[in-house]
Parts: C-alpha cells; structure tokens; sequence
C-alpha cells in the first residue's frame, strides 16, 4: 500500500500525510512540481519529527511517476464512480490523491485503475484531503490487513 499526492499544494496537509504514513508505515510518492518548497516550516510544524522518518519518493513530474507504478492507481475522487464501504483494496494499491486547488487532470482521473469516493452527507464538496486519505488508508489497511504489528 503506498500514498501518492498529485501536486499538492498545501504544506501543512502533506505534513499530517507524512506523519500518518510514518506511524503507518505506509510509503508516500509526492508527485511535483509542489506548491511549496519540500522544506517548509508549515510542512515539518505537521509533520513534527515523525515527517523525517516516512519513507517518501519525489517524483518529477506525473510520467516520472507512473513509469515505476507496480500496483494499481486508487484515485481519491469527489468524481469517483465506487463508494469507499465498497471499494475492493489490494496490498499494493497506490491511493492517489489530487491537489486540494485543482484534484487531478482528465488524462490522471482517466489512467486511474478505481475512482473512489468517500460518502458525505448532501450540500458538502469534500474532505481535507490529509482527513480523506487517513479515511481512506484505514479502510485498505483493514480490508488488506496492513496495520502494523
């Protein structure tokens, strides 16, 4: 199981991530460019001193990216066509998730191997997306039984 972020833009969401990914041990892909240096005070104020030791790939650019995936892409989508209580997780999925400004380009939503949505109640958009991911990895980490020891 891996987390991968598209262009994040907010730094302080990709340092609750990392954080999360830590204490998970979960790998975390940041696909750039970023909207932030990777050494932002807002980032590490997140991700405390757990962010140093998440195991986290920088990537390019989306090929970059996608020239080394193993596993399939789970987009995190308010667009997604499976509800998150029935999505069906693999041990190597790699939930992927868009910038917090602008989600994912067409070509990204449509390479994506599942499009998964998490269900919230009529008249609210979306999530935080470091709260949709901590969502979503609980469930695939249940479902694949991928907590730690």
């Amino acid at each position: 199981m891996r987390i991968a972020l598209h262009q994040p833009d907010i730094a302080g969401n990709v340092g609750t991530i990392l954080r999360l990914a830590a204490c998970l041990d979960v790998p975390v892909d940041l696909i750039e460019p970023m909207g932030f240096a990777f050494s932002d005070r807002a980032l590490m104020r997140a991700g405390m001193d757990y962010a140093a030791q998440a195991e986290v790939t920088r990537h390019a650019d989306w090929p970059a990216f996608e020239a080394g995936i193993t596993g399939r892409i789970v987009l995190l989508s308010t667009q997604g066509a499976v509800r998150l209580d029935a999505a069906e997780f693999r041990p190597n999925d790699i939930l992927l998730l868009g910038s917090e400004s602008a989600g994912v380009p067409q070509s990204v939503h449509d390479r994506a191997d599942l499009r998964v949505m998490i269900p919230m109640r009529p008249g609210f958009r979306s999530l935080n997306v470091a709260v949709s991911a901590a969502i979503a990895l609980g469930e695939a980490l249940r479902q694949t039984k991928g907590w730690p020891e």
